[in-house]
């Protein structure tokens, strides 16, 4: 898909499609009013006999209008002026892309930008259009023997803005957009391919294929190195599969050598079935999804990579399959993590946190300066947030809130829970110096809080992905989610480093 930004006007605009705005009742935007003046009043005879209220998400198709040198006119709905904001602006562009995709058009210019948004600025609004539009366009059919015949004709969009001030701001908002949206693609594919395709090792083929287009670093780690590195958690959950595990680290450098790295660490679970404390049937198809925060990572690295952020970021992946067997890890065993404490694993399912712990003492070789986990941890996160926000635990106030604002910013939010040492009681264990699982009571805190016991070398934050990661039913998929706050808190901080 190809985008472009000008200053220009809608009465300028040859082509498929422009793109206006109606407010209800039947008011015009500016946008639309500099049409209707060109088509002679036109389009206001046509929203004033009732045709397009201007109720948000309707949309009327207008053809051949009197002196507009445009093919079509497509009139969208804004909803009531005083009530428009950035949520109904994003179902609004979603709309759009929507009802263009469901014609013949092959491009379109939209005057949709210069629409005043509260503490939304022109970067905001173009990022979210270049994003949305990719998003848009996104199939996953390369499983099927014979994908539908549903090949999208857009392939061109021009965001049109009246302030020439603005250029410089929107045409970098655009190409972050637009590298964003293509690090959830990758997101996307790699979460909805079939479990016996994305395989640990799989992961770490793609990863080395990042590293080849991009010029990263790629170092990844088979079950005899991490044997030597005494990463006996990780290996413990590895060892009811056939599918070896992989320990993934992918060097970005955008910044200078001495700078310190941002970390980010992606729960890579390709399968989980439970182990021995086996899943219910209903629905663990859906368990493929595990490996979200390692796709996450992967999309973010390559939408820095894309637009040549000026930072340093390593990603590091524990893939692994959770399976049963004969080998596989028991409830009741004790392992040692590669930190040397020792985990009573209580249960089997709770297994992220094992993959996780050794990999945040990986970590500490990179000397980073903060650390992020990825994780779809919890169905407890579920229960507490459902598929809306993004549970948020830091032993960093300041990286949390930091955190926070990024995912106000990219429209992909967190919520913050306590992260308490009263809950740290919950994970006592008679045998070991602690168990994997504190109970149903707070189970979202008390998965971070055992992850928190590896981060004492650093500042960290852990985002819990369990329901927002991936969509049920229907419309079942990878969201991709968090790239966005992801890739947009590591815009924050190479601007706060330049500034």
């Amino acid at each position: 898909m190809e985008f472009g930004i000008k200053v220009t006007s809608p009465d300028k605009q040859r082509g498929s499609c422009i793109v206006v705005g109606v407010f209800e009742p039947k008011k015009m935007t500016a946008a639309a009013k500099e049409l209707d003046n060109l088509s002679g009043g036109y389009i206001k005879d046509i929203v004033s006999q009732g045709d397009l209220e201007g109720r948000a998400n309707t949309t009327l198709l207008l053809h051949k209008v009197p002196n507009v040198q445009s093919k079509r006119v497509l009139l969208i709905g804004l909803g009531k002026e005083e009530e428009f904001k950035d949520s109904v602006f994003v179902s609004t562009v979603q709309t759009v892309f929507r009802t263009l995709h469901s014609t013949g058009i092959a491009d379109c210019a939209l005057f949709l930008a210069d629409l005043p948004l509260e503490n939304r600025d022109i970067a905001w609004k173009v990022t979210q259009i270049a994003k949305l539009a990719v998003e848009s366009n996104y199939r996953f059919d390369q499983l099927k023997s014979k994908p539908e015949d549903n090949k999208k004709s857009l392939r061109k969009i021009t965001i049109g803005i009246s302030n020439s001030q603005d250029l410089t701001t929107g045409e970098t908002a655009l190409s972050q957009g637009a590298a964003i949206a293509h690090g959830m693609s990758l997101t996307k594919d790699l979460g909805n391919l079939a479990p016996n395709i994305c395989t640990p090792s799989y992961l770490a083929e793609e990863a080395k294929e990042l590293a080849k287009t991009y010029k990263l670093k790629a170092t990844i780690l088979d079950k005899k190195e991490m044997e030597k590195q005494k990463m006996g958690a990780l290996l413990a959950v590895a060892r009811g599969s056939h599918q070896p595990p992989k320990l993934i680290a992918l060097e970005y450098q955008g910044a200078g050598k001495k700078d310190k790295p941002v970390v980010l660490v992606g729960k890579g679970v390709t399968f989980d079935t439970g182990g021995i404390s086996l899943k219910p049937a209903a629905e663990m198809d859906e368990m493929k999804f595990d490996m979200s925060g390692a796709a996450s990572v992967l999309g973010t690295i390559k939408a820095i990579a894309e637009m040549n952020l000026p930072v340093n970021v390593v990603g590091i992946i524990p893939a692994t399959e959770n399976m049963p067997g004969g080998s596989a890890t028991k409830p009741g065993d004790v392992v040692t993590s590669m930190s040397g404490q020792t985990i009573e694993v209580l249960n089997t399912d709770a297994e992220g946190r094992l993959i996780l712990c050794d990999a945040l003492t990986y970590a500490e070789r990179y000397d980073p300066e903060i650390v992020i986990d990825i994780a779809t941890l919890t169905g407890a996160c579920v229960i507490a947030l459902g598929n809306i926000a993004t549970g948020l635990m830091s032993n960093d106030d300041a990286l949390a809130q930091e955190v926070i604002k990024a995912g106000e910013q990219a429209a992909d939010r967190v919520w913050q829970l306590p992260l308490w040492d009263d809950y740290q009681e919950l994970l006592k264990s008679n045998f070991a110096d602690m168990a994997n699982i504190g109970g149903r009571a707070g189970g979202t805190i008390t998965a971070a809080c055992f992850l928190s016991r590896f981060t004492k070398k650093f500042r960290w934050a852990h985002l819990d992905i369990a329901g927002t990661a991936w969509k049920s039913g229907k419309e079942k998929g990878s969201t991709g989610r968090p790239v966005p706050l992801l890739t947009q808190f590591l815009i924050n901080r190479a601007a706060a480093a330049k500034a």
